[in-house]
């Protein structure tokens, strides 16, 4: 056998060892970058959950409330003082439906150190009469249920603010006598 044989026997062998080498190196060569992808893509999501959590806590300081509440006497509920007008006297008239009758003794609130709303109350004090006569006469009496005892009071403090009194206001209305009787 001459040297130039050998090396071609030998070159033979190498390229079936090479291909045998070359079909698992192929799966050799995509386990590392395989693993490259999953440790980036595992790398992204820590990352991504780290710095959401991070921006949650310091937009929300840590779980405390971003306003404070001021704790005060005047938070804590207290109720404003008021002076009471009482010189309507009751006020007994049809309403709409006309088996029913409305009997009403009413009380007027205004602000505690208004000296001159008074005088205006008791001034105008035939207008107020005659514009609750007028208004009770235009309800019924499903309008007047205790339901909308609540309703009728602000409707009657708007309407007298605003179309009876000049300076003077009624911060709130107040019944001693607030009764819808059938009249048969």
């Amino acid at each position: 056998m001459s040297d130039q044989e050998l090396l071609d026997d030998g070159d033979a062998g190498g390229d079936e060892g090479e291909k045998k080498k070359s079909g698992g190196g192929r799966l050799r060569n995509l386990l590392p970058t395989l693993l490259k992808f999953v440790g980036i893509g595992l790398g992204a999501v820590i990352l991504i959950v780290t710095v959401s959590v991070i921006t949650y806590n310091l937009l929300s300081k840590g779980g405390k409330q971003q306003t404070a509440i001021p704790v005060t006497e005047s938070y804590l509920g207290t109720k404003p003082q008021y002076q009471m007008f009482n010189l309507l006297g009751p006020i007994t008239v049809r309403t709409k439906d006309p088996a029913y009758t409305v009997r009403v003794d009413m009380v007027i609130a205004y602000d505690e150190n208004d000296n001159t709303s008074g005088a205006e109350f008791t001034s105008r004090q035939v207008e107020i009469r005659d514009f609750l006569r007028q208004y009770f006469r235009g309800k019924t009496a499903q309008d007047l249920s205790p339901e909308n005892e609540a309703r009728v009071k602000m409707e009657i403090q708007q309407q007298i603010n605003t179309q009876i009194l000049d300076k003077a206001r009624i911060r709130k209305i107040l019944f001693n006598t607030f009764d819808v009787m059938e009249t048969g």
